[in-house]
């Protein structure tokens, strides 16, 4: 597991002598990048109307022009993130600010939807040399009685920071363009580049063996089939030989990944350590988390618009007391770790998550309308702050000074993965949930407006006005079977998170880290001891 021989040379890490007004002005400058990264992530989803008009493209190609980005973040994240850690952490995060504040800039201006897919899949370049160095330049220069707090502040910034950059998205769509939305993430750029040349210390590994070319090409293969075709295929059906032949390729690009890391001297990633109660416990959590947050999101927007007539800026502010408590949970979280210690956090929190996820299921309904859902949101947003924080730490402290960077790629691709498979998996159930549920309370119209009013709640309202004096009927049973589908979602999610807190109390972080190079490293209870 990455050891130490005599050839081997110690890691260039410059950590622990950043004075406390520098280590803010560090962290201010990682988090700021981080903030960047995170808001175009959701930003151009409030404008997708728009773009359709602009470019006069179908609704498929609206969607390519949103998911390229994540598509190719995720694909591109271990890869760079190890590349980072050999290049140096500041060069790759001057060089990914730069590459990705001039993308946007291209996005802003494209003229034509091939312009905007080029642009676009640049700006996910950028993205993925920046967001695995953002969390590896806390770990490598914050001293040990610092970094849980700072990394606490990085995963409310990453977890929050998406719906916050989609609120700023939304009102700059109201009262301008969607070519603003780019704006913020130039400006957030600009910002953290002037922080990052002045104060962020450069920190590196010298390598004595070679990049691993092969397993950075299969990291690429696995994550873009897998997260391409889980992002395809409630849109597509499982069976569309797209999707199908999307998975397979990445599963099989996954496995070949995983037999050449285990036979290979100089891994990318070390499989092995995920027999580490740290890297796997705190892997296994956040993809959990993010998977069933994203498949909550996915219905929030939707009953916010179509079940209470919501705009898009009122559906997007209605979302902010989850990312502020989650903000401010992953703040909280290292104080409540000291007490509890990593596993009992990490478990606290998903008990929070989960009885928000069960109040929504059990309370929301068309009267209640946004009190219903507002005290699981409350939960949910604090109960993420809670997880996330000793689940992002339990990942970095399994791995060595020199591999910080893949440690944190792989804490942002658990991410990644996780959301698409959130929106995978619960969204087909809200789906049959209300087209079970709709086809029950429309008997006496025309097949054809059932037939379209049975695809989703979106299409039931396009065609109520064709139905005259039952509009009003039909929008009332769309309405109801939506919040009918939603309930059921709710409950497999709130069951997928009972198993998570299950699998947390009995096989979570247990036990100290301590590598040869990184003794300061938290001696909390994170992982077992690799030597």
């Amino acid at each position: 597991m990455y050891p130490l021989t005599t050839e081997d040379k110690k890691p260039d890490i410059q950590a622990n002598t950043a004075t406390p007004a520098a280590l803010k002005k560090i962290l201010a400058a990682v988090c700021i990048a981080l903030m960047a990264v995170i808001a175009s992530v959701s930003g151009l989803n409030v404008a997708q109307p728009m773009l359709a008009m602009t470019f006069d493209v179908s609704q498929n190609t609206v969607l390519w022009i949103i998911n390229i980005y994540t598509l190719t973040l995720a694909a591109l994240l271990l890869p760079l993130g190890a590349a980072g850690d050999r290049i140096g952490r500041r060069k790759t995060l001057v060089a990914g600010l730069i590459v990705f504040g001039v993308a946007n800039v291209l996005s802003a201006l494209a003229t034509s939807a091939a312009l905007m897919l080029a642009a676009r899949l640049l700006t996910g370049i950028g993205a993925a040399l920046i967001m695995p160095v953002t969390l590896a330049v806390i770990t490598a220069t914050f001293p040990r009685e610092e970094r849980s707090k700072a990394i606490g502040i990085w995963t409310g910034v990453a977890g929050g920071g998406g719906i916050l950059g989609m609120y700023l998205s939304a009102l700059l769509v109201d009262v301008a363009s969607w070519r603003w939305l780019f704006l913020l993430p130039v400006v957030l750029a600009l910002i953290a580049l002037v922080l990052a040349i002045r104060f962020v210390p450069d920190s590196a590994e010298r390598p004595v063996h070679s990049f691993d070319r092969s397993g950075a090409l299969l990291s690429v293969l696995a994550a873009t089939g897998i997260i391409y075709g889980l992002h395809e295929a409630p849109g597509q059906g499982w069976g569309s030989p797209m999707v199908l032949f999307s998975l397979a390729g990445g599963i099989i690009s996954a496995a070949a990944f995983v037999y050449w890391e285990l036979r290979h001297k100089a891994p990318l990633l070390d499989i092995r350590l995920f027999r580490e109660r740290g890297l796997s416990g705190g892997s296994v959590a956040l993809l959990t988390l993010f998977g069933v947050q994203a498949g909550i999101l996915i219905v929030l927007f939707p009953f916010f618009q179509g079940v209470l007539g919501w705009s898009g800026l009122q559906a997007t502010l209605a979302m902010l007391p989850m990312a502020l408590l989650m903000m401010a949970g992953s703040g909280i979280a290292p104080r409540l770790a000291k007490h509890l210690g990593s596993r009992y956090t990490m478990a606290s929190g998903i008990a929070l998550v989960t009885l928000g996820v069960l109040l929504m299921a059990g309370f929301v309904s068309l009267t209640g309308g946004y009190l219903s859902v507002l005290p699981g949101l409350i939960l949910m947003g604090l109960g993420m702050g809670f997880a996330m924080t000793p689940s992002t730490e339990a990942i970095t402290t399994s791995l060595p000074p020199e591999r910080q960077g893949v440690a944190s790629a792989l804490n942002d691709i658990t991410r990644e993965l996780g959301t698409a498979l959130g929106v995978a998996l619960l969204g087909p159930l809200v789906t049959a949930g209300y087209r079970d549920a709709i086809g029950s309370g429309l008997a006496g119209l025309p097949g054809k407006i059932v037939a379209t009013a049975q695809e989703g709640l979106a299409h039931a309202q396009a065609i109520a006005p064709a139905t005259g004096s039952q509009a009003d009927a039909l929008m009332r049973v769309a309405r109801a079977a939506f919040v009918t589908g939603w309930q059921q979602a709710m409950w497999v999610g709130a069951a997928i998170l009972v198993l998570l807190l299950c699998y947390i109390l009995f096989r979570g972080p247990v036990k100290t880290t301590v590598f040869v190079g990184q003794s300061d490293l938290p001696a909390d209870d994170s992982a077992t001891t690799i030597l």
